[in-house]
């Protein structure tokens, strides 16, 4: 351990650790996260103690291969999936890359640290059919909190099929900060605003098979809506244009009509945003995708499971590989290529079925 200014404590170095991740371009805010937890779980086991201001020298001075191969074998016993020991291994890599060149440790001792083999299960996806009940079903949300929301004349503002009055903004209430709720989650309004975005939503991961964090990220402005194509920002940084149907195409212009009963200035250009007005995180969408789910009542695969169900459907439909590579924005060819095996799967099963001497 050099004796310079460099991070003394678990707090420090998860500090510098995250503002070297945060420089690494291309890296999404989802892998600089699970990076940072990765780096604090192996402290963890190396016995640095949860306080910020626990000394880490010992701990990272005495590190080495075997301890590592340690972690890993701790987390395969505790039945981590391949898939998220082959992350850990890749984070605490980079980690110790990092430390052995700021001289916090005198060895690079990851460098040999060698990744399990991913597993080779197909992605889970849902039917055809499912996956219309599922958007179906949002739909019809949407429709009925329109119905029980629709306003009527009265003297002194608005009131709804309801009877409730609708609030209508005062001046005091424009000028609120960025802080302040726009409007009550209860407002019948809202809730109607709520069900169009949501149904928005699905159709947009389903009909691009878009990832959550380029959901997320979307701005209004990356809609081209005469095109019907979006702009995206993937991994890496790198951006691809995915065209989208018919229903998603309604499905956005519903919501937009209605977005700004909620979206709040800090929102800036968001294209879906929160009921507390901001942009929408990757935590909302996934609760939004689980609720959606249960109430249709179709496979819980969340928004990645949708992703996958449209890369299955689009190959089913006659698509060729590369397309779907490029809708999907993979770097490797190899990576869609999992894709084609589900399909091969569909038609086996469809073989066996259907063929009398399957």
């Amino acid at each position: 351990m050099s004796d310079s200014a460099g991070p003394r404590t678990r707090g420090e170095l998860s500090e510098a650790w995250l503002r070297h991740l945060g420089l690494q371009r291309g890296l999404s805010e989802h892998t600089v996260r699970a990076y940072v937890a990765d780096v604090g779980d192996l402290l963890t086991f190396l016995g640095v103690g949860g306080d910020p201001d626990e000394p880490i020298g010992p701990a990272l001075l005495s590190l080495d291969l075997a301890d590592l191969r340690a972690w890993l074998a701790e987390m395969s016993a505790a039945g981590s999936a391949r898939a998220t020991i082959a992350r850990r291994s890749a984070a605490v890599r980079a980690f110790s890359t990092w430390a052995h060149r700021n001289c916090l440790i005198s060895t690079d001792v990851a460098a040999r640290l060698r990744s399990p083999r991913a597993e080779g299960r197909l992605p889970a996806v849902l039917t055809e059919e499912q996956a219309t009940t599922l958007l179906a079903a949002a739909a019809r949300r949407a429709e009925e909190a329109g119905a029980a929301a629709v306003p009527v004349e009265a003297e002194g503002g608005l009131e709804r099929a309801s009877g409730r009055t609708a609030k209508t903004a005062s001046s005091a209430e424009t000028a609120r900060s960025a802080k302040s709720a726009k409007a009550s989650p209860e407002d019948g309004l809202v809730q109607e605003a709520i069900a169009l975005r949501d149904a928005a939503l699905l159709e947009v991961l389903y009909a691009t098979g878009v990832r959550v964090s380029e959901l997320c990220g979307l701005d209004i402005a990356d809609l081209d809506r005469s095109r019907r194509t979006l702009r995206v920002l993937g991994k890496g940084d790198k951006e691809r244009t995915v065209p989208y149907g018919s229903p998603a195409s309604q499905a956005l212009e519903n919501w937009l009509a209605v977005r700004d009963r909620i979206a709040l200035a800090a929102a800036g250009g968001a294209l879906f945003v929160g009921v507390r007005g901001r942009r929408l995180d990757p935590r909302a969408v996934r609760d939004v995708v689980h609720r959606a789910a249960a109430l249709a009542g179709v496979p819980d695969l969340g928004p990645h499971g949708l992703r996958h169900s449209a890369a299955t459907h689009v190959l089913n439909g006659g698509a060729d590989l590369r397309s779907v590579q490029e809708l999907l924005g993979h770097s490797s060819l190899a990576t869609t290529q999992r894709y084609t095996h589900v399909s091969a799967e569909r038609l086996r099963a469809v073989y066996a079925q259907a063929f009398p001497r399957a």
